[in-house]
């Protein structure tokens, strides 16, 4: 299905997804600034495109590796606003029990999620190997995971491209391209323009998605998912967006050109849905604030529900530690 093909329903419902990973958002980086969040935390703004459009374009029983900044994946996929504050709140009832009070460790296996591993681009050996089970037992499965910019620089990057290509893993990378590794510009990291070229080193299709039009992530995702499925192999997708504030909580990223977020500002994920949206009439902005208003009490009920939540019992600190 291609994003022309979409329904009036489905559209609503990728802006809901977007509006519930912005919502969570802007509500989690206050509570830290208030001092009520547990050690740091990363912002998604600028990337709810991304993880929802890719997420959307999976099969319920395909697997997925999100990372720190694909919250609308993790969200899509089942994992609820309640268990994701309770993790990010340290507490019994969040996702790892309050083993990690972060992004990373969220997976959980039954909805297709596997826990984000913090050092980029770590999660694709993993995912790989996901896809490879998938070929072995002749399952028409898909495994996808997120990476950054910087970490398509990485040695594992170029392995993972090099095998999953060589064995035709049924399996989709998609490098989120936002212009900085940390507080390194791309420009400073490799000399090739577009992370998608390095595709071409290894035979399998590189494509380049605009990172803020939710459909054309879809769009290619989906279609790339269809291919691994098919017997296609891999496909690697470069989505060109913009980190929108800095690293994580703490980095205020002063390194970054005002004018330089001030024109991706113009481009923000979620109002060029809306625009789009309303000029195609699938909606009106009746509806759009509804959804809004929605999302706002989910996310207040989550805060509460975490805060309300049982620290973890010290007793308890050695288990669920290692896999059984």
């Amino acid at each position: 299905m291609s994003a022309q093909e979409l329904s009036r329903d489905q559209h609503l419902e990728i802006y809901y997804w977007m509006r519930l990973t912005r919502t969570f958002d802007d509500r989690m980086l206050a509570l830290w600034k208030q001092g009520r969040g547990v050690g740091g935390t990363f912002s998604q703004r600028g990337h709810e495109a991304i993880s929802v459009g890719a997420g959307y374009a999976l099969g319920p029983k395909d697997v997925v590796a999100p990372m720190h900044r694909d919250l609308g994946c993790y969200l899509l996929r089942g994992l609820s606003p309640r268990r994701a504050f309770a993790s990010l709140l340290g507490r019994a009832t969040g996702v790892t029990a309050g083993r990690d009070a972060n992004l990373h460790g969220m997976g959980d296996l039954s909805l297709g999620l596997i826990g984000f591993i913090s050092h980029l681009p770590q999660s694709l050996p993993v995912t790989l190997g996901v896809a490879m089970s998938f070929l072995y037992r002749d399952e028409p499965r898909v495994a996808m995971t997120f990476t950054g910019d910087g970490a398509s620089s990485a040695g594992l990057f170029h392995e993972v491209l090099n095998m999953a290509s060589l064995y035709n893993a049924p399996m989709v990378i998609i490098v989120e391209n936002n212009q900085y590794a940390y507080s390194t510009p791309l420009s400073q990291q490799m000399k090739v323009p577009d992370i998608a070229r390095r595709a071409d080193g290894y035979g399998i299709p590189g494509i380049i998605v605009d990172g803020n039009d939710v459909e054309a992530v879809y769009a290619v995702t989906k279609e790339a998912v269809e291919r691994a499925r098919s017997g296609g192999g891999p496909t690697l997708i470069e989505a060109k967006t913009m980190r929108m504030l800095g690293h994580a909580i703490h980095d205020g990223a002063e390194y970054v050109p005002r004018e330089l977020l001030a024109e991706w500002e113009k481009r923000d994920p979620i109002r060029l849905y809306e625009e789009r949206l309303l000029s195609a009439e699938i909606c009106d902005q009746a509806e759009l604030d509804e959804i809004g208003r929605r999302c706002e009490v989910e996310i207040e009920d989550a805060i509460a529900y975490a805060e309300a939540s049982p620290w973890p019992d010290p007793a308890t600190v050695l288990e669920g530690v290692y896999a059984p």
